[in-house]
Parts: structure tokens; C-alpha cells; sequence
């Protein structure tokens, strides 16, 4: 014969012992949808931005579900321990010590659980970022108010726009020729600040053609929301005839070239002088 148990010890325990075996699977399953780093597989570009993206998705996943399960759960406790008419004294008595230290512990230590996993997949995401490829592309970048000024290793410079080839990996040395900026290119997911007195680096991989914006994620200056620049990513071929031209142009003028310029550099207007 089923009995019940209607022992409010037994319905706590059993509430709980639901819970935690319910985020107990949700955490087994989520190294399954942890991002796999492309240097796993052979010949493969480690390119950190899908990584970020894939963690962000899982940030926003696991907290709309612990967010969702906290909520049922409330409404349960809400609904199930309800006035079930005008002026009922609820007659639960309280929970025991060890109840009330498990519905403590329990949560907490859910919630500590799934923040160290995705602290965990982050640092290893920042180590994957730090593994520059080695067929790399470099462009020194010197940022100053209120500009990129980016120079090739041919000696070709532009400003405010970089472009690049498609399907290479770049890197950018960088420093600062006055205060501190910070290079952020978002859709490659990457941003580092240049410094005066220091080279600092980032790397993306553009993997096809188009226009990406560049800014300033450091207030730098009274025209700090000016310092815009450009990464044109550009088909090899494309890339190449680009390139050939600057060098004619830069072997024709026996010395470095003036800098291409993408955009106005932006100067403080003068103060009109008091009469």
C-alpha cells in the first residue's frame, strides 16, 4: 500500500533532494556546451571571439534557468502554504536546524558551482587569447589625441584606417604618443589600451571581406567620442594590389609616405580670445 509522507521534515527533504538532483543534471550537461578551443583540431586559427560569444550565450542561459527554477520554486512555496481562507494561522511548524542549513548551503552552493564554471571557461579563453598564431601579420599602432596612426612593415602608414586581408591573422603593437586610449574593434571582440612608454598588443582574425568600427573605450580627452578609425578587411588579391600601390607610392617619394588619412583628425576648436 503507497503511504505519503506528510511530515514537514520529509516534505522539505523532499522538495530539496528535487532540487539540487534537478541543477545537479543541468551542471552535468554544461560542460557538453563548453567551448571547444579550434587549437584542438589541427591547422586551426584559436580566434577568442566566437569563444566569448559561446560564453556570453551560456551566461545569459544559465541565469534565465536558476532565475526560472527560483521562481517555480517560489511560486510553489507561495501556493502550496497559501490562507486558504479569511484569518488562518498557518500550522507548519518550523523547519529543523538541518533543514534550514541545507536550503542555505544548498543554493549557495549551486550558484558558487556555476559562477566558478564560468569563471573557469573565461581564464581559459583569456590563455586561448594569449596564443598568438605564428603567421600572424603585424602593424605598429601609435594612438595619440585624436587618432590611430597605424605603420606597416614596409614602412606604409595610415591613419584612422586599417585595412588588412581577409583570412590572416593581424596583430597590433601598440603604444601612446600622449595619455591612455584603448584600441576597441567590436565585432572582433577585442579592445587593449595603448600607453605611453609601453607596447601593449591585441590580435583578431578578419576570416572575409567588409568595414568594421573602430573606437576609443578610454576616455582619452575633451574629443574623446571622435576618436574613430576603420578595419577594412579586404580579399587577399585586393589586399595585395592595395599594398603595391602604397609601396610605389612610397618608393617614388624616397622616404616615408604621408599617412593615408580615413577620417579628419579631430582638434579642439580655439577658445575665442575675451575682449
Amino acid at each position: 500500500m503507497h503511504t505519503e509522507n506528510t511530515a514537514p521534515g520529509g516534505r522539505v527533504r523532499a522538495a530539496a533532494a528535487a532540487w539540487l538532483g534537478g541543477c545537479a543534471a543541468a551542471w552535468l550537461a554544461a560542460p557538453a556546451l563548453a567551448y571547444e578551443p579550434a587549437s584542438a583540431a589541427p591547422g586551426r586559427i584559436n580566434d577568442p571571439a566566437a569563444g566569448w560569444d559561446h560564453l556570453w550565450h551560456e551566461v545569459i542561459v544559465d541565469i534565465t534557468i536558476i532565475g526560472v527554477l527560483f521562481a517555480l520554486v517560489m511560486a510553489w512555496f507561495l501556493w502550496r502554504y497559501r490562507a486558504r481562507k479569511p484569518g488562518e494561522v498557518g500550522t507548519q511548524s518550523k523547519l529543523s536546524p538541518a533543514a534550514v542549513i541545507g536550503w542555505a548551503v544548498i543554493p549557495t552552493f549551486i550558484f558558487m558551482a556555476d559562477d566558478f564554471y564560468l569563471a573557469a571557461n573565461g581564464w581559459k579563453l583569456w590563455n586561448d587569447y594569449r596564443d598568438v598564431p605564428a603567421d600572424r601579420m603585424e602593424v605598429k599602432l601609435e594612438s595619440g589625441m585624436y587618432s590611430w596612426d597605424y605603420t606597416y612593415a614596409n614602412g606604409v602608414r595610415t591613419q584612422n584606417v586599417l585595412r588588412v586581408p581577409a583570412g590572416k591573422p593581424v596583430m597590433l603593437r601598440m603604444t601612446s604618443r600622449d595619455t591612455l586610449h584603448s584600441h576597441y574593434i567590436p565585432d572582433f571582440r577585442v579592445k587593449e589600451d595603448s600607453m605611453p612608454g609601453r607596447v601593449t598588443y591585441l590580435w583578431f582574425h578578419p576570416t572575409k571581406p567588409g568595414e568594421h568600427l573602430v573606437t576609443c573605450a578610454e576616455y582619452c580627452g575633451v574629443m574623446h567620442s571622435y576618436m574613430a578609425g576603420r578595419v577594412i578587411v579586404k580579399s587577399a588579391d585586393e589586399y595585395a594590389a592595395w599594398m603595391k600601390r602604397e609601396e610605389t607610392q612610397l618608393a617614388a617619394a624616397g622616404a616615408p609616405a604621408a599617412a593615408e588619412t580615413g577620417a579628419p583628425v579631430a582638434t579642439p576648436a580655439a577658445r575665442p580670445k575675451k575682449t
